[in-house]
C-alpha cells in the first residue's frame, strides 16, 4: 500500500488545510502546482507543491527514511529547480509517517564541503494528536501522532469520522484513515473501530489501492520480462483492483509476455 501516495492525495484534496498547518502565518488562497519540474523534468508521486501569494510550500511525504538519492540531497534538488522556475521564497517540509530512529528522520539540512541547505522535518509520532483530531483534512494522519494509548486514539478518530456530515467526504476520510492506521495497528483492531463497508466505498481508497496494485505489478513485469509494449501496459492499467489481484496470482505461472497477453485476452472474452 502506498502510504506516501495517500498523503499526497490528502494534501492535494485539502491544500489550504495543509498550508495552514505548515505555514500558520500564511492564510491566503492556495494553488496546487504540478509535480513535474523543468530542467530535465523530474516527477515524484509523493511530493506536493502548494503556492500561496508569497511563497511555495514543498511537502515531501516519507514512510521510510531511506531513499535514492538520499532525502537531504533530493530536497536541495527540488529547491534549486523550484527557485529557478518560480523565483519566490520556498518552505520545504519532509513529513515522516512511520516512527523510526534512523538519523535521516532527524536531519534537517543537506551539508557538503561548501553547501548547506536547511529544511523542516516533521515526525508525526511526535505531533500532538489533538490538533489532527480537530481537523477533518488531517484526521487520517491522527493515528500516527503522539499518544499514551494508541487504541483510545484510534477510537477517537473513528468517532470524529462518524461526525463528518457529508457522506462522500466521510467515506474518503475513513478510507485514508484505514490506510495510515495500517502503519501502526493490526488489521483486526482497525476494523473494530472503522466500518469496513464505509472504507471500501471510498473513491480515494479504491483509487489508491488500484494504483498501488498497478505500480507493484508494473515493476514485476519490467523485472521479469524487460521493456513491455505500451499497449499491453495500458490494458493492465485498465484492470479493476480485483482483476489486478487475480493477475498477481496468475503471474507466477507466466513464462513470457505472450502468457500475459493470453490471460488478458481470456479475461476480455
Amino acid at each position: 500500500m502506498s502510504y506516501d501516495n495517500t498523503a499526497k492525495y490528502l494534501a492535494e484534496l485539502y491544500p489550504a488545510e495543509f498550508a495552514k498547518w505548515l505555514l500558520p502565518d500564511k492564510t491566503t488562497e492556495v494553488t496546487v502546482l504540478k509535480t513535474e519540474l523543468s530542467i530535465e523534468p523530474i516527477r515524484a508521486d509523493y511530493v506536493t507543491f502548494l503556492q500561496t501569494s508569497s511563497r511555495i510550500l514543498h511537502i515531501e511525504f516519507q514512510t521510510l527514511p531511506k531513499s535514492n538519492p538520499p532525502i537531504p540531497l533530493r530536497v536541495l534538488d527540488y529547491y534549486v529547480r523550484l527557485k529557478r522556475q518560480y523565483n519566490t521564497p520556498i518552505t520545504q517540509v519532509v513529513i515522516f509517517l512511520q516512527q523510526s530512529s534512523d538519523p535521516i528522520a532527524f536531519t534537517e539540512e543537506y551539508t557538503d564541503e561548501f553547501t548547506n541547505h536547511r529544511y523542516r522535518a516533521i515526525r508525526l509520532w511526535e505531533q500532538d494528536s489533538a490538533f489532527f483530531l480537530d481537523n477533518p483534512a488531517l484526521l487520517p494522519l491522527a493515528p500516527l501522532t503522539r499518544t499514551d494509548s494508541p487504541a483510545a486514539l484510534l477510537s477517537q478518530v473513528a468517532q470524529n469520522i462518524a461526525k463528518i456530515p457529508d457522506r462522500d467526504e466521510r467515506q474518503n476520510i475513513a478510507g485514508c484513515t484505514e490506510i495510515f492506521a495500517g502503519l501502526r495497528f493490526e488489521k483486526d483492531l482497525i476494523r473494530q473501530f472503522l466500518r469496513e463497508d464505509i472504507m471500501q466505498e471510498s473513491v480515494i481508497y479504491q483509487d489508491i489501492l488500484q494504483k498501488g496494485e498497478f505500480k507493484f505489478f508494473y515493476r514485476q513485469l519490467n523485472r521479469r520480462f524487460g521493456e513491455i509494449d505500451i499497449s499491453i501496459i495500458e490494458r493492465v492499467r485498465e484492470l479493476s483492483t480485483e482483476q489486478l489481484e487475480a493477475l498477481g496470482e496468475a503471474f507466477l505461472d507466466f513464462s513470457s509476455v505472450e502468457d500475459l497477453v493470453a490471460w488478458l485476452d481470456q479475461l476480455g472474452s
